[in-house]
């Protein structure tokens, strides 16, 4: 294959075949998931009309594994088996159909009309992505990460990632209550630039102890080696463009640390790092950056620049203060190096009250 012609037939013909095979793993899985939802349901109501549900667990589930497994091979241990069942319990019918669904008769679907899709809970992710999510009690939480698992393509590792650092807790904690609800029905939705912002933001993919001694130019050449990491953490539609990006105006110069755009805001989004308690001078400089891309870099049909300080620690009156009461482009939030603990977590949150300046 040495013409150009034929390069170009190779490569189309391998997309194609790219895209089948990515299609026919899709639609496996989803088979699967579904068929594991079934089997859960059969459960539960074969559980249901049992005379002694107490012992059901005991036996019938041990029998059932004993025999799947025999005729199906691996799979069907009575530990899988429960889990399907409780699979069946946090994703069922009244939870995952649209309302005007809610009051169909389960009993008149089929297998077949299941994997159809028709007038069915869609599930879009692996069986392993379901198994940490339906350990989430919460409901809207649990919604929340699977609807952004689907839209960012999560593994089940970034999953875990972002559960352990609370990021529904993050962002619901500077949201109202129809806020919040969106958040379980839509995900993150960037509409406001106050919509970008954490507080605080996780960066413990740096392998930084939070004690130890670095300086903020090891905390940016941290990001840019785990860019992607520092990516997922920053949100949706996030872009990078430059580090140390110098400006000069009346022979003086002046560097941001780190420069990105967010193509859902269509604006960019400048990032500077602070290691220690955040000063009014920091905001300052912050302000006069922002304000130089606002008039010498953004085009006009861009949107007003974003800035946002990331420190080790805030006074959360001194930046109320310094800025002025509508502000929408200035934010600083704190970071951590290592990930808190579940309770510490809390008390970090509850600090602060929740809100984001």
């Amino acid at each position: 294959m040495s013409n150009l012609q034929s390069k170009e037939l190779l490569q189309s013909i391998s997309a194609l075949l790219e895209n089948a095979r990515k299609k026919v793993a899709v639609a496996v899985n989803q088979t699967m998931v579904l068929t594991y939802f079934e089997i859960g349901r059969m459960i539960v109501e074969d559980e249901q009309n049992g005379e002694n549900r107490a012992e059901y667990g005991k036996t019938v589930l041990k029998e059932l594994s004993v025999h799947l497994t025999e005729r199906f091979g691996k799979g069907f241990s009575s530990t899988n088996l429960k889990q399907m069942r409780q699979f069946y319990i946090s994703y069922s019918i009244r939870q995952t159909l649209s309302d005007e669904l809610q009051n169909t008769d389960y009993q008149d679907f089929d297998i077949f009309q299941i994997t159809s899709g028709k007038s069915f809970p869609q599930f879009n992710l692996s069986w392993s992505h379901y198994l940490k999510l339906m350990r989430i009690n919460d409901v809207n939480e649990r919604k929340f990460y699977e609807i952004e698992s689907f839209k960012n393509n999560w593994s089940l590792r970034e999953l875990q990632r972002q559960y352990d650092s609370a990021l529904y807790t993050r962002l619901s904690l500077s949201k109202n209550k129809e806020e919040i609800i969106q958040l379980s029905e839509k995900g993150q939705i960037f509409e406001k630039p106050k919509d970008l912002i954490k507080d605080p933001y996780i960066l413990e993919f740096l392998g930084l102890q939070e004690q130890s001694n670095y300086s903020e130019n090891d905390l940016e050449s941290g990001l840019i080696d785990k860019l992607e990491h520092f990516l997922l953490e920053l949100g949706n539609g996030f872009t990078f463009v430059a580090r140390q990006n110098r400006i000069t105006f009346d022979e003086k110069h002046f560097k941001i640390d780190l420069v990105f755009y967010n193509r859902i805001l269509k604006c960019f989004v400048l990032i500077d790092l602070k290691i220690g308690e955040l000063r009014h001078q920091d905001i300052g400089q912050m302000q006069m950056y922002v304000n130089f891309y606002d008039r010498e870099v953004k085009l006009n049909d861009e949107n007003k620049t974003i800035g946002i300080i990331l420190c080790q620690d805030k006074s959360e009156a001194l930046v109320r203060y310094t800025l002025p009461e509508d502000n929408e482009q200035i934010f600083a939030s704190k970071y951590f190096t290592v990930l808190p603990s579940k309770e510490d977590f809390i008390n970090i949150l509850n600090s602060d009250n929740g809100k984001i300046t």
